[in-house]
């Protein structure tokens, strides 16, 4: 059997765990992602879920892509063609009438072929703009994990506040300062939304528990 944890080793066990999540939460900047999505049970789905749905649209980009770029070069071959056919008749001296009626033919082909060709490369645009629909999807699903965090993070901070020993840290003893007074109206927080706990202050209030 595994030994009971002490007191003291519970306490610095749950401040590190607390502030690894603060940590990956400020990283993460939370306050920058959208929305919610509730169909998804638990958090490790969610993120699975967002995971997929960036795979699924970024193969479906390359795939996109990959179908395009023959054609385009195609384009770029056939014009590269044409302007040198064009060249060639605009220096020769003996340009025929026939022989300029038959570049006339070659340029509208290619006019037509180009203008088929845009429409093609519209409809792949487009396709492509769709594939990032994904983003509003993974943009919910993401808040909605940042919020469980952020819930469980001020859960820890409290239960830090509430659970902290009495006496001084190692770091204040080592150091021969008092150990810094926890305001426990750092964790309240205004009740406007634009007034929420700011990061800084949960870093202060762990650096104070000694994390």
């Amino acid at each position: 059997m595994s030994t009971p944890l002490s007191k003291e080793e519970a306490f610095a066990r749950l401040g590190a765990i607390t502030r690894e999540m603060h940590e990956a939460l400020t990283v993460l900047g939370g306050n920058q992602l959208s929305a919610i999505v509730e169909e998804i049970p638990n958090a490790r789905d969610r993120l699975a879920y967002v995971g997929k749905m960036t795979e699924d649209a970024a193969n479906k980009v390359l795939t996109l892509v990959e179908t395009a770029k023959p054609e385009c070069d195609d384009l770029a071959t056939r014009g590269v063609e044409l302007g040198e056919s064009l060249a060639r008749l605009a220096a020769s001296s003996d340009m025929s009438v026939d022989k300029a009626r038959g570049l006339m033919v070659v340029c509208g082909k290619f006019a037509q072929s180009t203008a088929k060709f845009a429409d093609g490369q519209g409809a792949v645009l487009s396709d492509i703009m769709m594939a990032q629909d994904f983003q509003d999807l993974s943009g919910q699903v993401i808040k909605k994990v940042i919020d469980i965090i952020t819930r469980t993070e001020m859960q820890l901070v409290q239960l830090l506040v509430d659970s902290s020993p009495a006496a001084p840290s190692s770091a204040a003893r080592s150091s021969g300062t008092e150990p810094v007074t926890v305001d426990n109206h750092v964790l309240e927080g205004p009740q406007t939304a634009d007034s929420a706990l700011k990061q800084d202050d949960v870093d202060d209030l762990l650096a104070s528990l000694g994390f």
